[in-house]
């Protein structure tokens, strides 16, 4: 804590990137740009990286540095609560709060939404996101729908008007 405003001023010159590198450590990670290529090369390219993030992390960009893209069947936002799910670094499904809604965003792939589902559920394992009980899923009742089938191979169960994790 100490170096934590140093490093945030040689981030803001440009010297070096802040953002989450290593799994099990603290959410406040700084790197050279040349550290940060090595990273990237270290991990397996045939797997797609899938993270979920606070939708309001200073670290997720979508809906404030950038544009959000277009979603399926709802509006994402940064608000407290809810999360986003990046696969190889772009939007893939956002949990809106309370976990009842997810929103896909447009042009997903099957294989980016298999991993993302994954992820959410192994987030939802580890305590970082609450309890999730879809409802709706793009717009629609999630039982019934398209997305039953893959959310049930993330290891969600039917129950009565929603698919539940754990």
């Amino acid at each position: 804590s100490a170096v934590y405003p140093d490093l945030g001023q040689m981030e803001t010159l440009g010297l070096c990137r802040r953002g989450y590198f290593v799994e099990g450590l603290g959410g406040a990670q700084f790197a050279l740009p040349g550290a940060l290529e090595r990273l990237r090369e270290a991990r397996a390219a045939d797997e797609p990286e899938a993270l979920v993030l606070a939708a309001a992390d200073p670290a997720q960009p979508y809906g404030a540095a950038l544009p959000w893209p277009e979603a399926e069947g709802g509006r994402p936002a940064r608000a407290a609560g809810a999360h986003l799910v990046l696969v190889d670094g772009a939007p893939a499904l956002h949990v809106e709060r309370g976990g009842r809604t997810l929103t896909p965003f447009a042009g997903l792939e099957e294989e980016a939404a298999r991993r993302a589902l994954e992820a959410l559920a192994d987030a939802q394992r580890r305590g970082i996101v609450p309890r999730l009980s879809v409802e709706r899923m793009a717009g629609a009742p999630v039982l019934g729908g398209p997305w039953e089938p893959r959310l049930a191979a993330a290891g969600f169960r039917a129950g009565p008007r929603r698919m539940s994790l754990g």
